[in-house]
């Protein structure tokens, strides 16, 4: 028996959570980056596809689906204003005008932590220093965010 690509079993995993968010396949999901570049697609994911309940009669054209896109607030605009492009590229990357329409619902978006190649290791020394510096800070969230924004702020020295 040969041995399978990893990405057709992760096809088959993940097919019936992607058909529940209307998602066909992976494809805009794995492609985000690609599609809106990375600098939104680190403040935003795309949610789901939103599919009309009516279907056309034979021969009438179909109503385009919806993209429902979490992003977070301050880029709301910037994807707003892409609009147009991010529906475009959406509907190349499938191969027809599937998506007719973009909605942005803000709120949080988890980044994966990913480091762009060539980018500096995390410095031990300098952790421990911010820890230190932001170790009275009650609120958790607001604590490992002054965290990270301290050791982004020393790779960047």
């Amino acid at each position: 028996m040969a041995p399978k690509p990893l990405a057709d079993l992760l096809d088959g995993a993940l097919a019936p959570a992607l058909a529940a968010q209307g998602f066909a396949g992976r494809a805009v999901l794995a492609c985000w980056p690609e599609i809106v570049g990375e600098r939104l697609a680190q403040r935003s994911r795309p949610l789901r596809i939103d599919w009309p309940r009516r279907r056309g009669a034979p021969g009438e054209a179909a109503d385009p689906a919806t993209l429902v896109v979490r992003v977070e607030s301050a880029f709301a605009l910037d994807l707003q204003q892409s609009g147009p492009l991010v529906l475009e590229r959406v509907n190349t990357h499938l191969g027809w005008r599937a998506v007719g329409r973009m909605v942005l619902k803000q709120g949080p978006v988890e980044i994966a932590a990913r480091r762009r190649p060539g980018a500096a290791a995390p410095d031990p020394a300098r952790s421990a220093a911010v820890a230190r510096q932001v170790a009275g800070v009650a609120d958790p969230g607001l604590r490992a965010a002054l965290q990270r924004l301290g050791e982004a702020l020393g790779r960047r020295d």
